[in-house]
């Protein structure tokens, strides 16, 4: 008899390669849990159980009667909902995975390899704040109500409709391939020296389905990541080269980004990509023997541009970031030249 698991969300960056695993894989009975914004993402032969999660009571008679082997939520950021989530499923799951974030591993990096056990602490980043204080409900449930929680820290994890940048608009990252398709700079946060790790969502899902339904992850927490390192300055490059145009790179400040606004450079930047990380997977790898991350990052941009390229709805335009970039280069180069 197949195993049962429930996804909350399940076609998203991340989920959307591990529901496609999972159905591959045909070991479990899988069934998300969403508003049903994207059927065309979801596998044949997974079920939907069309609701929102934030209306608890709508969602808890759609549930009534169902155990699960396994239930994972990836749409949970602040407490308030992993609290309605343990109302939900305490008692009728043998195991909660909850996605949480690398980015609430400590800032300032005192130590750029990052473990499991690498202190929790953003103060530059609310989204990172708000994970941790899930994490710490959730652990406490664990500790005092044997709540069979798994938390699993992603970073920066990439599908084919978004090319990962560090320094783009609210809108994506469409706006950054255009203008080197353009011929015009594009700004690098700090000097593009800072080392950074990339990780296909096909990657993570192999790590995250290795988990799902294993007695060593209970009560214990978990990063998913490629093992390849790369600079900014290579990791620009090598977007560029699948773009077939030359690199025209602007360094400017991390610092200086965050605080001219008017995006939050503060959280992205100097909460997350400003710093040099360096991802240890042997906690991950101990526990799912088979885990290795395949996909390099310039065969998977590449996968990425292609598909891109040849979807016009992902084109998203911003003008107003494209000339927020001008400004930004145009005002440091005049105070270049007011310092010759």
């Amino acid at each position: 008899m197949k195993k049962k698991a429930l996804f909350i969300g399940g076609t998203g960056t991340i989920s959307t390669a591990i529901t496609a695993l999972v159905a591959r894989q045909g070991e479990w009975e899988l069934t998300l849990l969403n508003r049903g914004t994207r059927p065309g993402a979801v596998p044949e032969g997974v079920r939907i159980i069309q609701a929102d999660i934030n209306d608890e009571a709508e969602t808890a008679r759609k549930l009534e009667g169902m155990q699960w082997d396994c239930v994972c939520d990836f749409i949970g950021f602040v407490p308030a909902q992993v609290e309605r989530d343990w109302r939900l499923f305490k008692g009728r799951t043998k195991q909660y995975m909850y996605i949480s974030s690398a980015s609430a591993y400590q800032k300032p990096a005192v130590n750029p390899f990052i473990t499991e056990s690498t202190p929790l602490a953003n103060p530059y980043w609310q989204y990172s704040r708000d994970k941790i204080a899930c994490e710490d409900f959730l652990m406490e449930k664990f500790r005092t109500e044997g709540y069979p929680v798994t938390i699993i820290r992603p970073s920066h994890t990439y599908d084919d409709r978004k090319v990962p940048l560090a320094v783009h608009g609210p809108k994506g990252t469409w706006q950054v391939l255009r203008r080197m398709l353009d011929g015009k700079p594009v700004i690098i946060h700090g000097d593009g020296t800072s080392q950074w790790t990339l990780t296909h969502n096909s990657d993570f899902a192999k790590g995250f389905v290795g988990l799902m339904g294993n007695a060593h992850a209970i009560g214990n927490a978990f990063q998913i990541t490629s093992d390849e390192t790369l600079s900014w300055r290579q990791i620009y490059q090598i977007i560029a080269d699948a773009l077939g145009v030359e690199l025209k790179p602007y360094y400017v400040a991390s610092d200086f980004l965050a605080a001219i606004g008017p995006y939050d450079f503060e959280g992205e930047l100097i909460g997350d990509k400003g710093w040099t990380v360096l991802f240890d997977n042997k906690k991950l790898k101990r526990v799912v023997p088979d885990f290795k991350a395949t996909v390099r990052f310039d065969q998977g941009v590449r996968r990425t541009i292609d598909h891109i390229l040849a979807h016009p709805e992902l084109q998203i335009a911003e003008p107003e970031f494209d000339a927020w970039c001008d400004r930004v280069i145009d005002a440091l180069e005049k105070a270049k030249a007011s310092l010759r």
